[in-house]
């Protein structure tokens, strides 16, 4: 039976997968958004909204905590700088997680992970400027 296992294996063994996962939310902590397989983001959303939670404690005991999971101290600070604030009237659900579509190789389904607010000193995506159409007279 298996009792009190929580979390998923994703086919790796224990150090591998957490690695994997440390990796994908310190990626997730600088770029704001992720493409990954819809289990990877199931899990890497456990592990950010704990990243979350610990930024807006602040305290010294929370920055060192953060940093057994964090791969880079630039990570750190954007975690504790400007994440955490935009989320200090959220009691949770921090990150979306939008079904994309099948990978092309095996068909995995594709899944994207983004934080729920945008942050302020990250650029928004606008679309091109649509180039006007010249008339040949």
């Amino acid at each position: 039976m298996n009792h009190h296992i929580a979390g998923r294996k994703l086919g790796r063994t224990t150090d591998h997968k957490i690695a994997m996962l440390r990796n994908l939310v310190t990626s997730l902590i600088l770029h704001d958004r992720l493409t990954t397989t819809e289990a990877k983001a199931k899990e890497l959303r456990r592990m950010a909204e704990r990243m979350i939670t610990l930024g807006k404690k602040g305290d010294l005991a929370a920055i060192r905590r953060a940093a057994q999971t964090v791969r880079s101290k630039e990570a750190i600070g954007k975690l504790f700088k400007d994440l955490a604030p935009l989320f200090k009237t959220r009691n949770g659900g921090y990150t979306r997680i939008i079904k994309y579509r099948n990978r092309r190789g095996d068909g995995a389904p594709l899944a994207i992970i983004e934080w729920v607010e945008s942050v302020a000193g990250a650029p928004e995506k606008k679309a091109a400027p649509k180039k006007a159409v010249e008339n040949k007279a």
